[in-house]
């Protein structure tokens, strides 16, 4: 099965923007391989504009000229991506990644680029053009390099096939679709036919849907069709963004399972923003990243990690590397909460094996709080407690309960 559990990794978005290059990658891929892999880290993606010689930054530059091979499809900037040269593609970059026992993604949008429609080419593999592909009246808001693909005509299916074909040799593992999770209803058509061509391809690949927020009444459709799927927009080290995530944990949390995942987005831990700013680093606090950890693995949200990991200091390495936390995400089902209110959430999640559960307490308030889960809110019983972030374990007689400062979180293992 694909996807499994959710997939952990690191995504060059938060850190590199649209400028990410191959050296960077390597090194990044390098460090969770050394100190992430053993955790269950493995996926290294590539995040947008990678086709872009020109990206310096978080910003898009409207109608760049993008790298294109002779039948419409992106190519990386070998500027940025020296490996590619000589039409390898990814396929170098890739294979180094494979090597260090890791795995290999790529961000793309929806559709194809303008100019493989304006100049009338080929679709690789068919008796195809691109032009009769294209959509021009379906354009990213944010991003216009490409057009839409007309979903109902054989020619978009030839394109996605042809696109995925091509991923597959350079030995992709990961997608992630970009302008498409939120797009219902005019975009529904073409998650499935990217989904067929992603299943055809011949290599298994994750599929992932951004941005969001996704709808939740189409959460049926996204799971038959999709790995895993973005739930908000994108999201980054703002205090208010992470309380808000807890309704929508609550809402989309019943549908994690194994194939398919609400995806709650990167986690913006460590060096952030380095296009910017070299020093630039996380706005959240210890004690938010402790409680954005404990959401996220409650949740089973996919984890990806944006910051620059060569510039990790201890705190979030220790955040990386705590086992029993990572855990959650294999080792537990339904997790859902049993009390939220504006200054607490309470959080629950059997394990699988039902040798007891998890259970997190979070503070929202913004000063010091004691939180709390009397005995008889949830059908287990138990008499003891390790609490996952600090190791300590203590006997449970008629309350589990815990003091936390403002915006912090505890998860405990009870038995």
């Amino acid at each position: 099965m694909i996807a499994q559990y959710p997939p952990m990794g690191w995504n060059s978005w938060d850190c590199y923007g649209a400028a990410v290059t191959e050296e960077t990658v390597r090194k990044n891929a390098e460090y969770m391989a050394a100190h992430l892999k053993p955790f269950g880290w493995e996926y290294m993606v590539v995040d947008i504009q990678w086709a872009q010689p020109t990206a310096v930054n978080h910003e898009y530059e409207p109608f760049a000229e993008l790298c294109m091979d002779d039948f419409g499809r992106l190519i990386p900037a070998v500027n940025r991506f020296p490996s590619a040269a000589g039409r390898a593609g990814f396929r170098p970059l890739a294979d180094y990644v494979h090597s260090l026992g890791l795995k290999f993604g790529i961000h793309i949008m929806r559709g194809m680029p303008r100019m493989a429609a304006h100049r009338h080419l080929p679709i690789a593999d068919s008796e195809y053009f691109c032009h009769l592909a294209a959509n021009p009246n379906s354009i990213c808001a944010w991003n216009p390099d490409m057009y839409g693909l007309r979903c109902d005509r054989p020619e978009a299916a030839a394109y996605y096939r042809s696109i995925f074909r091509l991923y597959a040799e350079w030995g992709v593992d990961f997608v992630k679709c970009d302008d498409i999770a939120r797009e219902y209803p005019h975009c529904e058509r073409e998650i499935e036919v990217i989904s067929e061509a992603c299943r055809s391809c011949g290599r298994d690949m994750v599929l992932s849907l951004s941005p969001g927020p996704a709808p939740l009444d189409r959460a049926e459709h996204l799971k038959t069709w999709a790995n895993m799927w973005r739930i908000t927009d994108d999201f980054w080290d703002s205090w208010p963004q992470l309380k808000h995530m807890f309704e929508r944990a609550e809402k989309w949390c019943i549908h994690a399972a194994p194939g398919h995942w609400p995806d709650a987005d990167m986690l913006p831990l460590g060096a952030l923003r380095q296009c910017d700013s070299p020093d630039g680093w996380t706005h959240f606090t210890p004690a938010e990243q402790r409680t954005m950890m404990t959401l996220w693995c409650m949740m089973r949200s996919p984890l990806m990690v944006g910051g620059e990991l060569t510039k990790n200091d201890d705190f979030t390495l220790s955040l990386l590397t705590n086992a029993q936390v990572l855990a959650i995400e294999k080792e537990s089902t339904s997790a859902h909460p049993v009390r939220t209110t504006d200054e607490e959430s309470v959080w629950v999640a059997p394990r699988t094996d039902g040798d007891g559960c998890y259970i997190a307490l979070f503070n929202l308030s913004d000063r010091r709080r004691r939180v709390t889960l009397p005995q008889g809110m949830v059908e287990y019983g138990f008499s003891r407690a390790t609490e996952l972030w600090s190791g300590v374990s203590r006997s449970v007689s008629s309350a589990l309960q815990a003091v936390l400062p403002a915006h912090d979180a505890a998860v405990f293992l009870v038995k």
